[in-house]
């Protein structure tokens, strides 16, 4: 890298099929966790809109190309979860899988410390019951 240039998490974390896996371990494990049933009981039946949503969320979300603002405009996220009852448990349900797919699919410590923060607080944000 030259200097004055900077990385995206995007780039450091491998790019699109880093994405792509952290999405799909996402979602099996969302899928399969016993202890992850009710944020997935959110989810539709076939989670193939949801994963490939979070896909393009996540690809922008960590400084890759804005794919879902392309395609759906600004993620307002909390309005389009307005529908779903997310209360503490199934923020700490989501945040379980998400750390767990996290650890398994980006291999720096320090990248996934930086990432852990913010999704941290942004699935505490979704948070529309108690």
């Amino acid at each position: 890298m030259a200097e004055g240039e900077t990385t995206t998490l995007y780039e450091a974390i491998g790019g699109d099929e880093a994405v792509k896996a952290l999405t799909e371990r996402f979602y099996v494990l969302m899928d399969t966790l016993p202890e992850a049933a009710r944020c997935r009981a959110l989810h539709p039946d076939d989670l193939t809109g949801s994963r490939e949503k979070l896909y393009l969320y996540l690809t922008g979300w960590l400084g890759g190309p804005p794919v879902y603002v392309e395609r759906y405009g600004h993620p307002m996220l909390r309005r389009r979860h307005f529908g779903a009852a997310i209360g503490p448990v199934e923020v700490e349900e989501w945040l379980l899988c998400f750390d767990r797919a996290l650890d398994e699919t980006v291999a720096h410590p320090k990248l996934r410390e930086i990432i852990r923060e913010p999704i941290t607080r942004l699935a505490h944000h979704m948070r529309n019951t108690e």
